[in-house]
């Protein structure tokens, strides 16, 4: 997929800034290209300086507030002049509150350009991100392919080993019986043959029986799905 396909699908959608999403962090922590890395520090100074501006109009804004309420308490009462005292107060809380609104207009245009600058640095990340993901999941996907039919040819060549070692232990208790039935256990104990026929035959017959109630239960299944299946019909 083409860098300008990532570009179309993400186009108009309100992203999450990344560098603040922990499960952004869990998946590309540890394979952050250089540009990533480049991108996260630079959308994290952006956060900080939106921040601290966020804080410093609070308090702009509680300094207005406190001169506001200085120039009412210094008001006189109506049908009074106004005291020197009062008008130099009134004056200076004026020109502290001028300033004040200077200040604010500034951060007004960085409080408006801020964003757009995280969104502009945030939608670079998720690009990079998104083609990192698509790479890695192409290749996960072709090895998850190739491990399925490595498990697939084990287990058959599994099974065909099980049933190899199946006949030969049937064809070495043929081997055994005859030898013995032929020669006695003493010529069988000059060739040092180690073989306890009688636990081999027992496991045989175990695993022949489990294969036998194996296939009625299987065949009893299919009896009962046929019956039902027929049954439904009628009704």
């Amino acid at each position: 997929m083409a860098k300008d396909e990532f570009q179309t699908v993400l186009k108009g959608k309100k992203l999450p800034i990344l560098t603040l999403d922990n499960k952004w962090y869990r998946l590309f922590e540890k394979n952050m290209t250089p540009e990533m890395k480049k991108l996260e520090g630079r959308i994290n100074e952006l956060l900080k300086e939106q921040g601290r501006i966020t804080n410093e109009v609070k308090d702009l804004k509680k300094i207005k507030n406190n001169l506001m309420n200085e120039i009412v308490a210094n008001m006189p009462e109506e049908g009074h002049p106004i005291e020197p005292r009062q008008q130099k107060k009134i004056d200076e809380s004026k020109k502290m509150i001028d300033q004040v609104n200077d200040r604010l207009a500034e951060y007004d245009d960085a409080m408006l350009d801020l964003p757009r600058m995280i969104d502009e640095e945030n939608f670079k990340l998720m690009l990079l991100s998104m083609e990192i993901c698509y790479d890695e999941f192409l290749s996960n996907t072709e090895d998850i392919e190739n491990i399925s039919a490595w498990i697939k040819s084990m287990r058959m060549e599994l099974k065909r080993n099980i049933i190899k070692k199946q006949q030969m232990e049937v064809k070495n208790v043929e081997l055994y019986t005859y030898m013995n039935d032929i020669f006695g256990s003493d010529v069988i104990n000059l060739f040092d043959i180690k073989y306890d026929i009688e636990d081999k035959k027992r496991q045989l017959m175990e695993a022949a029986e489990a294969r036998a109630e194996h296939k009625r239960a299987e065949e009893a299944k299919e009896l009962a799905e046929g019956n039902h299946s027929s049954q439904g019909r009628r009704n």
